[in-house]
């Protein structure tokens, strides 16, 4: 009898373990994996911790990885992401172009995948696309150079040195297309003058946004082209690029900076456009994008479609990827109070 009952409490116990469905490890809502690149960028910690916060407020368990700007990297963190039984993932690529196999692999487990803020490229098992207008984030970086320098009304000629973003980031052109769309006619009417003579993306890319880097590449520009004369603006399309050119243009004896741009309000720009070094930067609210994500994954795994803005623009060799755009805003010494801290992105005390 005493074996009987130990036989029938074991069947009601897998019994009530199957009834619970799903995945391994997975809760009643989902397991959604968070593919993010690196650690090194103050935005993409917030865009992480902001995600997480979200799913976990609804239920989803979450598992959040940093691949450090390393494709392999992130390539394996997803093949195990695959094994641990998530529901979906959310990626935020490296390479663009790097992850068509692993992708594979998500399909074949019935895996769907949402792009975070960078597109993925040249694979059909991508099922939608959650970012900002990207084109009017470069837009935005032309239009305050022309404002800052009066290009309406002044004749010039000024002088400019254009940075765009890594060649292996699809946003990278939509920023440096945007700007150039506002600064391409002044360049062709002279008054604006790119005295290195580099301009378009294959010269003017910075490998993984590498500040490092930028600082570098702004160094031999400033030795070999402005040794007579000043540079009097810098497109550059984000932040940690932004930091390293006002190095290079300290370092050389710049007292007063030129107009700089940037992108994604980090807290060391937005110090420094307080203190007059920095121009401006865009201010790209990733709460907003972390919502935009958990939406789009809860319509996913509801079997419903998710609320998307844009199905033209964003073709990735295989598919256009249905998009959401959200807005971006341009910061800037006279309105970052307003942007940034009163909409409590950062505290008073922290700028």
């Amino acid at each position: 009898m005493k074996k009987y009952l130990i036989a029938i409490i074991s069947l009601l116990l897998v019994i009530s373990l199957a009834a619970c469905g799903g995945k391994a490890g997975s809760s009643k809502k989902g397991f959604v994996g968070i593919a993010m690149p690196t650690k090194s960028s103050e935005r993409w910690v917030h865009d992480g911790e902001n995600m997480v916060k979200e799913f976990e407020k609804l239920g989803y368990k979450t598992d959040l990885q940093y691949a450090e700007d390393v494709v392999e990297n992130q390539v394996s963190q997803i093949e195990n992401m695959i094994t641990k039984g998530v529901d979906v993932l959310v990626i935020a690529s490296i390479d663009g172009e790097a992850l068509t196999t692993v992708l594979e692999q998500a399909d074949a487990e019935g895996i769907e995948v949402i792009a975070y803020d960078r597109l993925i490229k040249g694979t059909e098992h991508v099922s939608y696309y959650a970012t900002f207008d990207n084109f009017q984030v470069g837009v935005l970086q032309g239009q305050y150079i022309e404002k800052a320098l009066d290009l309406k009304n002044q004749a010039g000629p000024f002088n400019i040195e254009l940075f765009g973003g890594s060649p292996d980031d699809n946003n990278a052109y939509f920023f440096y297309d945007g700007a150039m769309s506002i600064l391409n006619p002044y360049i062709d009417e002279g008054k604006l003058v790119v005295k290195s003579g580099q301009t378009g993306m294959d010269k003017v890319s910075t490998l993984r946004w590498d500040g490092a880097q930028a600082q570098a590449r702004m160094e031999n520009l400033l030795s070999t082209h402005y040794t007579d004369e000043e540079v009097d603006a810098i497109l550059s399309p984000y932040d940690g690029i932004s930091i390293g050119i006002i190095s290079a243009l300290k370092n050389i004896g710049y007292k007063e900076l030129p107009v700089i741009t940037g992108q994604d309000a980090e807290l060391a720009s937005v110090k420094s456009i307080v203190a007059g070094e920095q121009t401006a930067t865009i201010f790209k609210d990733t709460r907003e994008l972390a919502k935009k994500a958990v939406e789009m994954v809860s319509a996913v795994l509801e079997g419903k479609d998710a609320e998307v803005n844009d199905t033209e623009t964003y073709d990735n060799g295989k598919k256009v990827v249905p998009s959401y755009l959200l807005e971006p805003v341009l910061v800037d010494k006279d309105n970052y109070k307003e942007v940034l801290i009163d909409s409590g992105y950062y505290k008073e005390d922290e700028i």
